[in-house]
This record gives structure tokens, sequence and C-alpha cells, in this order.
């Protein structure tokens, strides 16, 4: 987050663009990956946004590495997702439009380790009974997932 940080001090909270991605992990019972954000109280996907220099690929494994200690084997490019829906003001003021490549992973190694400074809990949940409180922008990401999904 060095990037955003570092242009936030000339920006202020006005709103920004921003390049990130994340991935929606499945475990082999189909159940999705979420993780309990510090900054907001919501479930999410893991992810994050991009660093100078950084793919979209290096930046959705480095997220999920950093976030829940797992490391993506097998993937597939979900879609790129951007306008008004992605649009988010966050808990402290900063205002972004998210353009957010979504991967699903299938097959992952690890073990499931929370990051600190910004999860406060990561759990498997199925689709059919995900947590009410959803982190905002990716609403429409797990939505396109769960619908792909539905596809096969």
């Amino acid at each position: 987050m060095g990037y955003i940080k570092e242009l936030r001090k000339t920006v202020g909270t006005r709103p920004l663009l921003m390049p990130g991605s994340c991935v929606l992990l499945l475990n082999k019972e189909g159940q999705l990956l979420l993780q309990l954000r510090k900054d907001n109280k919501c479930w999410g996907l893991p992810g994050g946004s991009m660093e100078l220099g950084e793919t979209l690929e290096e930046v959705a494994f480095r997220e999920l590495k950093e976030e829940t200690g797992l490391h993506a084997l097998k993937w597939t490019l979900l879609n790129v997702f951007s306008g008004e829906d992605f649009y988010y003001k966050l808990p402290h003021g900063d205002e972004v439009y998210n353009v957010t490549a979504a991967y699903i992973c299938f097959e992952y190694s690890g073990t499931l380790q929370k990051q600190e400074e910004e999860v406060d809990d990561l759990q498997f949940f199925p689709f059919t009974s995900l947590p009410s409180e959803l982190n905002p922008p990716d609403i429409p990401v797990i939505r396109a997932a769960k619908e792909k999904l539905e596809e096969v």
C-alpha cells in the first residue's frame, strides 16, 4: 500500500483510480475463503492495490500470501471489474474507484494464517450461506464468480 499512501499525501481523500487484484480461493468442498477486514468489519476477498512495477497476477498472489498464508497453485482470471459499482469510500474517508482483476484459485498450498494488521478472521463459506456483512466492492465480484461456477 506504499504507493497509494504516498499519493494520498498529495491528493488527500479525493477519489483515486486504484488498480488491484483479488483472489476467490475455493476449497475442495467449493467453499469460498473470506477474511474479516479490520478496517470496515466486513467479510471480503483477499486482495489489495497494485504497487509500482507489479503485474495484476503478482498483486493477487502477494496479497493472498500476506493476508492468508496461502500460495496459489492453479488459478484462472474471472474478469477485470470497474465502473460505478466499484466506487468505495473507506471508513477513514479516502475515496477510490477500484479497477480489480479477480482470479479464481482452485488449488493452493500452505497453512491458513491471518495477517494480524488487516485481518480479524479467516473462514470458508458455502456460496449459499455467505455472511450478510460483505465488503461492498467485493459483492459484484462474488456474484460474478458464483454465476460462473454455476455454469460449469
